[in-house]
């Protein structure tokens, strides 16, 4: 399918500096129909952009780790949506926060704060020490609203469900999802990189010049406070490719349409999470488009459409209806997080990819 358009539109914005590289894959009905790379993975090294490059995908890891995660502990019958936290970690009972349900962690719905920088405290303290030192804050940490009344997107939610995991499974979280998930679907390139072991040898798009690190992010994730407990964490800390993403993505595609060439997910836990329902602003751990200005643009069908951004630059939409999937990875914030323009460009390109598809 041609989309010179489309290709036109990226390289223009690489010239016009709305990120340094980026990754564009688009796959309708199953087949990939346009997969290019642009630009530049480090402006200091001067490595360009290639298929195989490795992004930090920030916030991508709640959906494509954190609730899969999630998904499969529900099957195993080792967890329920309804079920309140303090059942699971006890340290939660005597607490405001004993009666958040996993379903309202997934919805954003838990009433905690979005943001916590937990990292300028942790970061002083020995390595061995942090996972503790981050667990008591989050034992701590006040609700700024009702439980189940307000939507707020919250990385403090998605922290306690990587504790809810760890805990549930007997694994940490990125050794569960790799297990369990990746390896059995044969995707090689979705990884979180725990520091206090080995960094993978790939070609990594740089992300930040990090003002407190006092260096270059380059396969090391640029979350901060994922950063501190060694690069695994529920909200953030997964890399991987544009195709890896792809794979996971069609996997969850083809269940949820009953299309089983795996049985790692059941069709109906599927549908039951990217179903939107009419009490809940988002689905269960993705997020869903805006009523106005969403980031997928005006084409995505708005009831059946899910996806998710990432803080560095990264994004996913998938049409749930059309079978369309749209892979975004971009470099957005190197050497900068003050480089906002991304924001004017994803709903253009969106646009010009559902015009070119129809």
């Amino acid at each position: 399918m041609i989309m010179n358009s489309v290709d036109m539109r990226m390289r223009q914005a690489v010239i016009e500096n709305v990120f340094p590289g980026a990754r564009l894959l688009i796959s309708h009905e199953g087949k990939i129909v346009f997969n290019e790379a642009y630009g530049i993975a480090n402006i200091y090294t001067g490595l360009a952009v290639k298929r195989g490059t490795v992004f930090d995908l920030a916030s991508l890891t709640k959906p494509l780790a954190t609730t899969l995660a999630v998904m499969l502990l529900i099957q195993q019958e080792k967890i329920r949506l309804d079920q309140p936290l303090s059942s699971v970690l006890s340290e939660f009972s005597n607490t405001p926060k004993a009666d958040i349900q996993v379903s309202h962690l997934l919805y954003h719905t838990s009433g905690l704060p979005d943001y916590q920088p937990y990292y300028q405290d942790i970061s002083q303290l020995p390595v061995a020490l942090r996972k503790d030192a981050l667990r008591k804050r989050l034992i701590a940490e006040p609700l700024v609203s009702e439980i189940g009344i307000k939507t707020l997107y919250s990385d403090v939610g998605f922290m306690i469900l990587e504790w809810v995991i760890e805990q549930l499974s007997g694994k940490t979280l990125s050794r569960f999802v790799k297990k369990k998930i990746y390896d059995n679907l044969g995707i090689e390139n979705l990884f979180f990189i725990n520091h206090d072991h080995y960094v993978p040898e790939f070609d990594y798009a740089a992300t930040e010049l990090c003002p407190w690190r006092q260096m270059v992010l380059n396969g090391s994730v640029h979350d901060d406070n994922a950063y501190v407990m060694g690069g695994v964490a529920g909200h953030a800390g997964l890399f991987g490719t544009a195709e890896s993403v792809h794979d996971m993505l069609l996997e969850l595609l083809n269940t949820f349409h009953g299309n089983l060439k795996t049985y790692i997910f059941q069709p109906d836990l599927v549908r039951l999470f990217f179903n939107k329902s009419n009490t809940h602003e988002r689905v269960l751990g993705f997020d869903v488009p805006s009523p106005t200005g969403s980031s997928c643009g005006d084409l995505f069908s708005r009831a059946t459409t899910i996806g998710h951004l990432g803080f560095t630059g990264t994004s996913f939409w998938m049409d749930l209806q059309r079978q369309v999937i749209v892979i975004l990875l971009t470099n957005r914030i190197h050497p900068s997080r003050n480089n906002e323009q991304i924001k004017k460009f994803r709903p253009v390109i969106h646009n010009m990819v559902m015009k070119q598809l129809r």
